[in-house]
């Protein structure tokens, strides 16, 4: 797959089943998150795979959150099968520096969304599908908290990956000049 193909043909997909990346796959997509934009040098990200019993601990996780945080009875009650969606999912988090003097907060945050969209591109650009997700979790006090996470720390979001259980071409539906002009 080109550049350009996939810049223009990648989508989230949703239904994620086995198999999920292998090794050499898996390997591609970490170093695509380690090549995005970086101010500074910081590496302000940091990511954690989560596949096999691991995810159960996560459900666990989810759940405990959900109930202590009240997300609402139908996140507490599919809590624990969240991480299940996928085969793996990967946890990306921005480990900011807080205060720095040339580096903002936020571009610590978005450098570490760079991240998770370039391993959302390599795990489509290797035949698999993938989904970011956010919500109430990646929010969550006691998720930060389980993850070990400074208060000035962000999760990023939940990068779900897998093999789309559905084959299906998603035709875009906007328009370059609904959102571009010229100066």
């Amino acid at each position: 797959m080109n550049a350009i193909e996939l810049l223009l043909e990648r989508q989230s997909d949703a239904r994620l089943i086995e198999p999920g990346p292998n090794a050499q796959q898996l390997e591609i997509i970490q170093k695509a998150a380690l090549k995005v934009p970086d101010h500074g040098g910081l590496r302000p990200w940091h990511f954690i795979v989560v596949a096999g019993e691991s995810k159960n601990t996560l459900g666990d996780w989810f759940f405990e959150a959900a109930t202590k945080e009240a997300f609402g009875e139908r996140t507490i009650e599919r809590a624990k099968s969240l991480p299940h969606r996928s085969p793996m999912l990967i946890i990306a988090i921005a480990k900011t520096v807080p205060n720095h003097s040339k580096v903002p907060w936020l571009e610590q945050v978005e450098s570490a969304a760079c991240a998770t969209f370039a391993m959302q591109q390599a795990a489509f650009a290797q035949n698999l599908g993938a989904v970011w997700r956010t919500g109430e979790f990646a929010t969550s006090k006691v998720i930060k908290e389980k993850l070990a996470l400074a208060d000035h720390d962000e999760i990023v979001g939940f990068l779900y990956i897998g093999t789309p259980e559905v084959q299906i071409k998603k035709q875009s539906r906007l328009e370059p000049e609904d959102f571009f002009t010229f100066l």
